[in-house]
């Protein structure tokens, strides 16, 4: 399998993935949203915050080559709706962004500059992996939450969707 391809199966398990907790999400009372549920960010209003200013960070860094500033603990929409919705609205562009790199793109690097000023290099498939793996962690996070709230925690692992797009071949 090549890393376009490996790449985009990524990016689509990142949007279903996200779609599914979000829907799951959904069951929580307001009360339950913004209570601290000992997440690195706090609540799940924070943490689903974080996984939308990270989302939009490395996008602006691989898609635009752009380096926004904005901080990790950011809370774009003080509102679970428009939160939501904008995180709905931003997972889903990865698959064809990824989809249209070159092979060679992944051979390359990635670089874009700190909030802090400094000049920073990677390797562009590696870290095109972390910003996958970094949203399956707060999301695995997030799913801890759901369950310590009495909530049903969704089925989130890769392997799942795989198996529903086999079933459905």
């Amino acid at each position: 399998m090549d890393l376009r391809t490996y790449f985009a199966g990524l990016a689509r398990y990142h949007a279903w993935a996200t779609q599914r907790l979000l829907s799951a999400l959904a069951g929580l009372e307001d009360a339950q949203w913004h209570r601290d549920c000992g997440l690195f960010f706090g609540s799940v209003h924070g943490t689903v915050s974080h996984l939308l200013v990270t989302d939009g960070i490395w996008w602006s860094r691989f898609a635009l080559g752009q380096s926004p500033r904005i901080a990790l603990d950011a809370v774009p929409h003080a509102e679970r709706e428009p939160l939501v919705a904008a995180l709905q609205a931003d997972v889903p562009r990865w698959q064809p962004w990824v989809q249209a790199l070159t092979a060679e793109r992944f051979d390359g690097e990635l670089h874009y500059t700190r909030g802090n000023g400094e000049l920073v290099r990677l390797p562009f498939t590696p870290t095109l992996g972390h910003v996958f793996n970094h949203a399956t962690h707060h999301r695995g996070q997030l799913t801890a939450a759901l369950t310590a709230l009495g909530l049903k925690s969704p089925e989130l692992d890769w392997v799942r969707l795989l198996q529903q797009e086999a079933a459905s071949a």
